[in-house]
């Protein structure tokens, strides 16, 4: 018997699972038993607050060719389940996107301009149109279309998915890694911990950067607008609310909704969509998302045991979560664990 513990259940421990999970049931290799540790589960996770939308963020120095490979395969994975009858469940949906820039030097960062659907620059007169009454003007812009899938009914799909083919819930606490490896029965231990990993391992390059969105009710609004300058907001429909955003304070503990934060994000929404001060305000919630200088992927022996670590994804804990569980899998695979089942 293979066994394999997962810590953590957000987005990126709950695909971690699922890839493991499935694989040796495909292969036929029944004598295998994933479990996932967490203190808490959907809908009390850090993502489950979130918009979900695909598009890398906040990921510091990782580099970029692995960053495409991980959020194209997530894209494939909500192309999929778009063209399901999942898609409801799973709050998948299409949404036209512009992304606008004030960088002097170059454009609007677009490396995955080619995974997103119909990706085209600003016209000089939609740019004018967006820079009406702003001091600091946008440089460049990029039109496209791509996914949301909010957290909040994704997660649960995704444990659905997971439980329905034998997959193992525990709610505990894990606060030090060593600990917990010399004292369970685990012969895998994959660490999804987020920022929990600066006490689980001790890794002081993990640091919170704290986001402050609000939401309203304004079903009259079908596309996002993402202003990528240092203090921009964002405006992204779900599919019972907006998502008006938001905050990257980096180092901020702080959970609790700041008033001024609000104000910042409200008005800074409204001179884009001025019909937003007609909205009904539904909820603020505040979240820390898991920095780190560069995302950590990698595996190492811990005595006779394989540990990988997955954690550090910044703001892009959506979409890189599935392409992320496919080298989590391979790294299981390359230590030859197998030879258990």
């Amino acid at each position: 018997m293979l066994n394999i513990a997962v810590i953590g259940a957000g987005v990126n421990g709950v695909a971690s699972a699922i890839k493991i999970l499935e694989h040796y049931l495909k292969e036929g290799k029944t004598q295998i038993r994933v479990t996932i540790l967490s203190e808490e589960f959907t809908p009390k996770t850090t993502g489950d607050g979130s918009a979900g939308l695909w598009g890398p963020y906040l990921l510091g120095g990782t580099p970029q060719s692995k960053v495409y490979k991980w959020s194209k395969s997530m894209h494939q994975f909500l192309e999929q389940i778009w063209l399901s009858e999942d898609a409801g469940e799973a709050g998948v949906c299409l949404i036209p996107c512009i992304r606008l820039n004030t960088s002097t030097v170059d454009s609007v960062e677009d490396f995955w301009r080619y995974i997103v659907y119909g990706a085209v620059d600003l016209t000089e007169a939609q740019l004018a149109a967006f820079n009406k009454g702003r001091s600091v003007k946008f440089t460049s812009g990029l039109s496209f279309v791509t996914y949301t899938s909010e957290p909040v009914k994704l997660l649960p799909y995704l444990m659905k998915r997971f439980t329905r083919n034998g997959g193992l819930i525990v709610r505990k606490k894990v606060t030090d890694l060593d600990t917990f490896i010399s004292e369970s029965e685990y012969d895998v231990i994959v660490n999804c911990s987020g920022l929990g990993s600066r006490q689980l391992l001790g890794d002081n390059e993990m640091y919170p950067v704290r986001g402050q969105v609000s939401r309203v009710k304004a079903n009259w609004i079908f596309s996002a607008v993402l202003d990528e300058s240092d203090d921009g907001n964002y405006i992204i429909p779900n599919t019972e609310s907006v998502v008006l955003g938001g905050t990257h304070q980096e180092g901020d503990y702080n959970v609790q909704v700041c008033p001024r934060d609000k104000k910042t994000i409200v008005d800074g929404c409204r001179r884009y969509i001025p019909g937003l001060e007609h909205t009904e305000s539904l909820f603020d919630w505040v979240g820390l998302r898991p920095g780190r200088g560069q995302l950590r992927l990698e595996a190492e022996r811990r005595g006779r045991k394989l540990v990988v670590h997955n954690y550090g994804h910044g703001g892009s804990g959506v979409t890189l979560c599935w392409g992320c569980a496919d080298d989590v899998l391979d790294l299981i695979l390359a230590a030859k664990v197998s030879s258990k089942l």
